[in-house]
């Protein structure tokens, strides 16, 4: 019987001290079996300082390792097949898409969900494909017929609101967080008069429906009456800056506004107002006239809004009801309404046009703030929220809207135009919207790294009559921006 040398009785027990540490791998086939032994024999064939055991444990575990992943590619690859076959059939059926790498995505799922779930993924990138393709026609369509045409740049502050006379000569007025309020020439751009009456910010500006007098609210608690004159400067061609460009660029928190803006030094100032209306006890948000322009309104942070006798400088009128402050007030342009809008969600709308009753009407039809709400020439009102929706309403029957826009950012102060009714809608996003009263959207105002407005766009203002600009915008970028808008063709391609 042939006796065991001393090194084949030291393999021996190497063997089997590294089968009782080596963990418990099933066997699949003989190729795994023949490719493990040949690893084997490499391993104890290369030179290493580690114990033969260690190194035989980590060659199992790294075989372990080397089979999952195996296992994994092979899910991978019948998934890669049915991603072809669900292709296939929807090519069939007519729908196609572009992009989207949907294995990476579908490697999560089990192959018994993936069909349902696949199909989708195809189906709604199929529509936003096509979605984008729609929006960029209709992004080049707006630059056709809303053209920026003049900037308006001196405040040094946000400009919360802007407002356009109603009688000769027509300028632009602008109220402004830098405590002033400023006049400009709409042809030129060149201010007129600044007004530097106010204690507080600016939130408001409004003009007499027959005189040069000019309504502001403010945070120093008053509302002024101040009247101005002013001579128009001599027309200047206008410069076509609204060269086409690329769709909206997003700007970086980096602004040339933000820098010192230096003010028109030889522009003329009004210090003193004609009447000072004081009653509120707190922030003066707005202020409109009544038609006639005998009466004024004032809304307030205080949550009550107080009607003025401009004669007197008598309060009138103290319409309480509001739960919280009040963000906005506004007149009908022929009749004696006013509508008042609240933080609290609601909008009312207060009547006097009978002498011994003031009626009021609350309409709960938002779920945050309202912004604004204004009337139209007809009997309309359209009111704007913090909640992303614009709702038009009927005077005659107030229960609920008659048509909702919802949108993707905050309204502010919205306007709508007297003869067509085109709603221009400020949003918190820089964005300027038009919608016509039935909710479809008509065009949204060109904005990139050349154009538009670099913060917020608090307010809008129509002047449908103005042959140069008929549309006027302003935001917390310190400028105010005249838009030309054919309205003719912009209707033409609703």
């Amino acid at each position: 019987m042939p006796v065991e040398s001393g090194s084949s009785a030291a393999a021996r027990q190497a063997k089997q001290k590294r089968k009782s540490h080596s963990l418990s791998i099933r066997r699949t086939n003989s190729t795994e079996q023949e490719r493990s032994g040949l690893q084997r024999d490499m391993l104890e064939g290369q030179d290493s300082k580690l114990p033969l055991s260690l190194r035989s444990n980590l060659l199992d575990l790294f075989s372990q390792i080397e089979r999952e992943f195996e296992n994994l590619y092979i899910e991978n690859l019948e998934l890669r097949r049915e991603i072809e076959t669900l292709n296939d059939r929807l090519t069939a059926d007519g729908q196609t898409f572009e992009g989207a790498d949907l294995a990476k995505g579908a490697l999560k799922t089990k192959a018994s969900h993936s069909t349902s779930q696949l199909s989708q993924k195809l189906k709604t990138t199929y529509k936003a494909s096509t979605s984008k393709i729609v929006s960029s026609f209709k992004a080049t369509t707006s630059r056709a017929v809303c053209q920026l045409v003049r900037e308006y740049v001196g405040h040094r502050d946000g400009i919360w609101d802007l407002s356009v006379t109603r009688t000769q000569p027509v300028v632009l007025g602008t109220a402004s967080a830098d405590h002033t309020a400023m006049l400009w020439s709409i042809e030129t751009g060149k201010c007129l008069l600044k007004y530097m009456g106010h204690q507080g910010s600016v939130n408001s500006i409004k003009f007499h429906p027959t005189e040069q007098m000019a309504l502001t609210a403010s945070g120093d608690q008053t509302a002024h009456i101040w009247r101005y004159m002013v001579q128009l400067p001599t027309p200047q061609p206008v410069a076509d800056i609204a060269t086409p460009c690329e769709d909206d660029v997003d700007f970086s928190d980096k602004d040339e506004a933000d820098g010192e803006v230096e003010g028109p030094n030889d522009c003329p100032s009004v210090r003193v107002a004609t009447t000072t209306l004081r009653s509120h006890q707190g922030v003066v948000i707005a202020a409109d006239w009544l038609v006639g322009g005998k009466q004024v309104v004032t809304a307030s942070w205080d949550r009550a809004a107080n009607l003025y006798d401009v004669e007197t400088s008598e309060l009138v009128h103290s319409l309480t009801g509001h739960d919280q402050e009040l963000t906005h007030c506004c007149t009908h342009p022929t009749q004696r309404l006013v509508v008042t809008s609240s933080r609290d969600t609601t909008f009312r709308l207060w009547d006097f046009r009978d002498p011994s009753i003031h009626s009021v009407n609350v309409f709960q039809g938002h779920t945050d703030t309202v912004t604004s709400a204004v009337f139209t020439v007809g009997d309309n009102v359209v009111s704007g929220s913090d909640d992303r929706t614009v709702k038009m309403w009927d005077l005659k029957n107030m229960r609920s809207p008659i048509a909702t826009i919802r949108t993707d950012s905050a309204v502010n102060r919205i306007s709508v135009s007297v003869n067509q009714k085109i709603i221009a809608l400020p949003h918190d996003n820089r964005q300027v919207r038009l919608f016509d009263m039935s909710g479809v959207r008509l065009a949204r105002l060109p904005r990139s790294n050349r154009q538009g407005h670099r913060r917020m766009v608090c307010c809008s203002a129509w002047c449908e009559d103005n042959t140069t600009c008929n549309l006027f915008t302003c935001g917390f970028d310190r400028q105010a921006i005249g838009w030309n808008i054919n309205i003719p063709a912009l209707l033409q391609e609703k």
